[in-house]
C-alpha cells in the first residue's frame, strides 16, 4: 500500500510542474513514482538533472542492465518492474533481463560493468583494487568507471524513495528474486 499518494496534476508545485510534464510528454502517462517524488521540487529536479546528464554514459543496454543489477540488490519491486519493461524495449531479451537482476550480462564487457556496479553497491563503494582492475582490463576508463558509480547512486536514490514511498505500480510486476 502506497506510504503516500502521488499528486494530481492541480497539487503539483509550480516548481516541479515543467520536469513532470516532460516526463509525461515524454513517456505518454504520468509514472506514480515521478508524481510521488514531485512532491519536492527540489529532490525532484535535481534527481531529474542528474539522471538526464547520465543518459549520455555509457549505452542504454548498460545502464539498463546496472539498474536491474542494483534495483536487485537494494529490493526495490517498483525499479525492478520498470526497468524490466525499460530492458524490454532496449530489445533485451528476457533471459538477459533475469541475468542482469543476478549480476551478470552474456556480453563480456557489459559483465564487467554490471558485475562492477554490483559490487559497489555491495560494498558501498568499498572495492578493492582486482575489482578496479578486472574493469579496466574489460575496457573501462577511470571515466567510465565514475560514470558506472553515478549510475549505482542515481538508481539506488530512486530504488530508497520507492521503498520509503512505495508508489502504486504502474509498471507490469516482475517476479521476485527467488524464482527467478
Amino acid at each position: 500500500m502506497p506510504r503516500s499518494a502521488a499528486l494530481t496534476p492541480d497539487q503539483v508545485p509550480v516548481d516541479s510542474k515543467s520536469t513532470l510534464d516532460a516526463f509525461t510528454t515524454n513517456l505518454g502517462f504520468t509514472p506514480n513514482m515521478l508524481a510521488t517524488f514531485a512532491q519536492s521540487p527540489i529532490a525532484f529536479n535535481a534527481w531529474a538533472t542528474w539522471r538526464a546528464s547520465l543518459n549520455r554514459a555509457l549505452d542504454l543496454k548498460t545502464r539498463e542492465i546496472i539498474s536491474l543489477a542494483v534495483s536487485e540488490v537494494n529490493g526495490c519491486d517498483y525499479c525492478l518492474a520498470v526497468h524490466s519493461y525499460t530492458a524490454n524495449m532496449a530489445k533485451l531479451p528476457a533471459d538477459e533481463i533475469i541475468l542482469a537482476r543476478k549480476g551478470h550480462a552474456t556480453d563480456l564487457k557489459r559483465d564487467a560493468a554490471v558485475q562492477f556496479a554490483r559490487k559497489v553497491i555491495e560494498v558501498r563503494g568499498h572495492v578493492s583494487d582486482t575489482d578496479l582492475k578486472t574493469v579496466r582490463n574489460a575496457g573501462y576508463t577511470d571515466a567510465t568507471i565514475a560514470e558506472i558509480v553515478a549510475l549505482v547512486a542515481v538508481y539506488s536514490l530512486t530504488n530508497f524513495f520507492n521503498n520509503v514511498f512505495d508508489p502504486e505500480k504502474d509498471y507490469p510486476a516482475v517476479p521476485p528474486a527467488g524464482s527467478i
